[in-house]
C-alpha cells in the first residue's frame, strides 16, 4: 500500500470516507508482538469514531505476511514517529519512549513477570531481573508509558518495591489470551477434528519456547520418538519461525510424523484440543496449563523463584517416555490471572480512557479462539 493515498498520507485528505476518526497506533516489532496485540484490537470493532494503524519498527518478514494477511493498514515507522496519535498499544518496552501518543503497553506472555531469571544476553553471573525492573520501566527519570497492563495483584506488589513511580499506571486487568481460551473450551472437540485427531486417539502436543534451552533444541528426539499410538502436534515459538525461517523449520520436521502449528495462530486451539502437553518454561506451556491439560515438562532451565515457569517445575515430572505420568495443575489458571474472565472490560475501559472518548455502550463479548489451519 502506498502510505501516502492513507488518511496520514499529504494526498489521502481528499480520500477519506470516514473523516474525524481517533487515531490508534499498533506497534509489532515481532511477530509475538504482533499476535498478542490482536487480542486487544476486537475491544475496538464496530467504532467508527476509531482507525487503527499498524508499523512496524524494525520490519520481519513473518511479521509483514501476517499483517498484510490480515489487511493492516501499515505506514513506516519514520512516518508514524512524525504524527501524534490518540493512543499507541504496545506488547513490549521497546519503542514506547518514542511512540507518538500515550502508550499502553500489554504483556507479550503469560505474566507481565519473566520466568527466566536472568535476561537471554546476560551471562550467569548477571543480576536475577523479574520483568518490571525499574530499568526497563524508566527512561530519562521518567515511567514514558500510559498504562502498564499487569495480569495479577501478586505483579503489583512487585510494581510498588522495584518501581513505585510507575504505580499510577498500572492497570490490574488480568490475561485477555486466557479468557479467549476459557471461552474456547466448550469448543475443545471441534478443535480436535480440525486437527485430524479420531476420538479414540491421544493427541500430544509438544510445547518449545526458543534459544538454546528450549524444548526444541533441548529435547529434539521428542519429534520424532513419542508413541506411535498417539497423533502428536507441534508449537514452536514464533521467534524460531522469525529467525530460522518456515521453510527450515519445516525442513527440520521433516520425516517427523507431526502436525506443524503455524505461528500467528492455530496454537491455543491445539493446548485445548490436546490430551497431554510436553512442554517447557515459555508461556504456551503455561497457558496450556491454565486451561486444564496434563502435563509433562521437557527441559526446564534456571528460573526465577516464584515465577509461572518455577510453579510448574514443582509440580509437574519431566517426561521420560511415560506419558501416563502427565499431570494436571489445578488452580493454575489463578496464578496467571487475579482477574479471570474480566480482562476484556477491564481492557476496552482503559483504552478508551486514554482516547478520551466514551466506551461504546454494548458489553465486552469474547470470542472462541479460531480453528488450527494446518
Amino acid at each position: 500500500m502506498n502510505w501516502l493515498t492513507t488518511p496520514l498520507g499529504a494526498g489521502g485528505a481528499h480520500r477519506v470516507t470516514v473523516p474525524g476518526c481517533r487515531k490508534v497506533l499498533v506497534i509489532v516489532p515481532t511477530m509475538v508482538a504482533c499476535t498478542r496485540l490482536l487480542d486487544l484490537l476486537p475491544l475496538l470493532d464496530s467504532d467508527f469514531r476509531v482507525q487503527v494503524y499498524f508499523t512496524q519498527p524494525d520490519p520481519c518478514g513473518e511479521t509483514t505476511r501476517l499483517l498484510a494477511a490480515i489487511g493492516a493498514l501499515v505506514v513506516p515507522w519514520e512516518m508514524a514517529s512524525q504524527h501524534e496519535f490518540d493512543l499507541v498499544l504496545a506488547a513490549s518496552f521497546r519503542y514506547v519512549d518514542r511512540a507518538p501518543g500515550p502508550v499502553l503497553v500489554l504483556p507479550h506472555g503469560a505474566s507481565a513477570m519473566k520466568s527466566r531469571a536472568r535476561a537471554r544476553a546476560a551471562g550467569k553471573d548477571a543480576r536475577p531481573v523479574h520483568g518490571l525492573d525499574r530499568q526497563q520501566l524508566m527512561r530519562g527519570g521518567k515511567v514514558p508509558a500510559s498504562a502498564i497492563v499487569l495480569s495479577h495483584d501478586q505483579e503489583l506488589d512487585v510494581l510498588a518495591e522495584s518501581c513505585p513511580e510507575a504505580l499510577p499506571v498500572a492497570v490490574v486487568a488480568g490475561d485477555v489470551c486466557l479468557d479467549r481460551m476459557r471461552a474456547s473450551l466448550p469448543f475443545r472437540e471441534h478443535y480436535r477434528r480440525a486437527l485430524g485427531v479420531r476420538p479414540d486417539e491421544t493427541l500430544v502436543t509438544i510445547s518449545s519456547t526458543w534459544t538454546r534451552e528450549s524444548t526444541f533444541w533441548q529435547r529434539p528426539e521428542l519429534y520424532r520418538e513419542l508413541p506411535r499410538t498417539a497423533k502428536v502436534a507441534a508449537v514452536l515459538h514464533p521467534n524460531i519461525w522469525a529467525t530460522h525461517s518456515a521453510w527450515q523449520v519445516r525442513s527440520w520436521l521433516a520425516g517427523c510424523d507431526v502436525t506443524v502449528i503455524p505461528p500467528e495462530e492455530g496454537w491455543r486451539a491445539t493446548m485445548i484440543a490436546s490430551d497431554v502437553v510436553i512442554g517447557d518454561f515459555g508461556s504456551t506451556t503455561q497457558y496450556a496449563a491454565a486451561v486444564g491439560a496434563r502435563m509433562l515438562l521437557a527441559t526446564c532451565p534456571d528460573v526465577r523463584d516464584g515465577s509461572l515457569a518455577d510453579a510448574l517445575r514443582r509440580a509437574v515430572p519431566t517426561y521420560d517416555g511415560d506419558l501416563a505420568e502427565a499431570v494436571p495443575v489445578p488452580g493454575f489458571a489463578e496464578l496467571v490471572s487475579s482477574r479471570l474472565d474480566r480482562s476484556g472490560a477491564i481492557l476496552r475501559a482503559a483504552m478508551y480512557r486514554l482516547l478520551g472518548i466514551p466506551e461504546p455502550v454494548h458489553a465486552v463479548s469474547v470470542s472462541p479462539c479460531s480453528l488450527p489451519r494446518v
